[in-house]
């Protein structure tokens, strides 16, 4: 194996660490998943950036299959009853850790998309927000299809007061509930983009962490 390639699996192995390491503390929680992390998802951007969209996807890839390992409880509950006795609805577990964890995580990887086109800095944070972008679309999706039975007792919470009442007055069904998700997951994909953008910039500004590879 060539050197450039062990020091590629090196640097990427490292840095899928640290977003992993990273992943674990969220200040702030959802109390149906979700949360703002310290920019967890900068060193899957910058593999990206380095390395290039291809092994970006990759490694995005070998990310989810970390997250889903960290969320185990998470991704077990999906097998069990619910608090009814229902059935087990397997299809629909496996569909939700697919886009929630494979689909959502390796989205990550497209964060080198901009690595030729502006100076490094910016090509970082343009890619970190697109990346993140991307995963908050996955997230929507997922949100809308299988949890957007929950959005009208989301939106007639205390805290929405007349503007809960406004939504839920306009819009219903397959409309309400991608409302309902594109709210939901927003409370912590928006703020994580911001955040990881505005550290992509500064962090790109660094010759070493953004000098690409081949």
């Amino acid at each position: 194996m060539k050197s450039s390639n062990v020091l590629r699996f090196i640097e990427s192995g490292i840095l899928i660490a640290v977003a992993t390491v990273l992943s674990l503390f969220q200040p702030f929680q959802l109390p149906f998943g979700g949360g703002i992390t310290i920019v967890s998802m900068l060193p899957i951007v910058i593999v990206s950036y380095r390395y290039g969209v291809k092994w970006g996807i990759f490694t995005g890839f070998t990310y989810s299959l970390l997250m889903m390992a960290t969320g185990y409880s998470t991704v077990r509950g999906l097998f069990l009853p619910d608090d009814d006795g229902g059935s087990i609805n397997i299809i629909r577990a496996l569909l939700i850790i697919f886009l929630d964890y494979i689909c959502a995580y390796t989205m990550l990887g497209i964060g080198g998309l901009f690595r030729n086109k502006f100076k490094a800095a910016t090509g970082l944070c343009l890619g970190a927000i697109a990346a993140l972008t991307a995963r908050y679309i996955v997230h929507i999706i997922s949100g809308a299809v299988f949890y957007g039975a929950w959005a009208e007792w989301f939106f007639t919470q205390e805290g929405f007061y007349k503007a809960g009442d406004v939504i839920m007055d306009n819009f219903s069904g397959k409309s309400l509930a991608i409302i309902y998700s594109v709210f939901y997951n927003g409370l912590y994909m928006i703020p994580e983009i911001i955040l990881t953008a505005i550290a992509a910039y500064f962090i790109g500004k660094i010759p070493y962490i953004t000098r690409k590879k081949q």
